[in-house]
């Protein structure tokens, strides 16, 4: 696909949830609560329906993300009948990681080709308590 400036786009993120295990101040509103007002999230047939019309215009590369992508139901099943789709050749998801631990060789064997580790803290002691988490 290219777009009006002649730049080939061969990329497509996909939200596949407004959800979120850590409290992160974008997550949360006012009160605390975490932020999941849209419940009007796409199923997982009208992603591989969008994704299969963007496999024909040049799309090759598939990122997933949220909120915390991890949290949806089957999303290793997601990624496994994107990884099927005819012209997809990369499937990343962006993640906190707190879950990755207990998902990872599902979601290779589903066909994940890369993580993309988003941590929001400054702190020395978020960052071990992750590496330990996924190591």
């Amino acid at each position: 696909m290219i777009d009006k400036f002649g730049r080939k786009i061969d990329y497509l993120r996909i939200s596949v949830t407004e959800s979120c295990n850590l409290k992160y101040i974008y997550c949360i509103d006012d009160n605390n609560i975490l932020n999941t007002c849209n419940k009007n999230i796409l199923s997982d047939d009208e992603i591989l329906k969008i994704v299969k019309q963007c496999a024909v215009l040049g799309i090759k590369k598939i990122r997933i993300t949220g909120g915390e992508p991890l949290v949806r139901k089957n999303i290793e099943n997601l990624i496994y009948e994107i990884n099927s789709i005819d012209g997809i050749e990369e499937i990343y998801i962006t993640t906190n990681g707190v879950l990755l631990n207990d998902k990872l060789e599902k979601l290779r064997s589903s066909g994940l080709t890369g993580v993309n580790i988003s941590l929001d803290s400054l702190k020395k002691t978020d960052l071990k308590s992750l590496l330990d988490l996924i190591s």
